[in-house]
């Protein structure tokens, strides 16, 4: 049987892939420290996200799976990056989106409100 890669999979899939090493609010948190710059050191991160080190080893696991981040040993320490400047990027718009989102939503909200006080203030008492 021949193994099925990303390379073989409609670009539908692969982006699927991608968006599935990102949801998870731990490992969105991670990427989010590492869109700083520099690299991050797993103790870093441990305390950044109080998490135990088994389960930050394993977001950080599905994360370098997805190509999202890189790891270097240095001596006794292990150390973070993202894998592509543009993780950064789309961390950007992501939250720029959730923003006109909320906006948006917070508007029809504001609107359904003034529309019930105005039906409110026309009924008979």
């Amino acid at each position: 049987m021949s193994e099925y890669t990303d390379a073989h999979r409609p670009l539908y899939e692969v982006k699927a892939n991608l968006f599935k090493g990102l949801a998870h609010p731990v490992r969105v948190r991670v990427l989010e420290v590492l869109a700083g710059g520099d690299d991050v050191s797993v103790a870093d991160l441990l305390a950044d996200t109080g998490l135990e080190a088994s389960h930050l080893s394993q977001h950080l696991s599905v994360l370098r799976r997805h190509n999202l981040v890189v790891a270097e040993r240095r001596a006794s320490q292990v150390f973070y990056r993202l894998a592509y400047p543009k993780v950064a990027d789309l961390l950007s718009i992501s939250r720029a989106l959730l923003v006109e989102i909320l906006q948006t939503t917070q508007q029809q909200l504001a609107s359904t409100v003034r529309m019930a006080q105005f039906s409110d203030d026309d009924r008979p008492r």
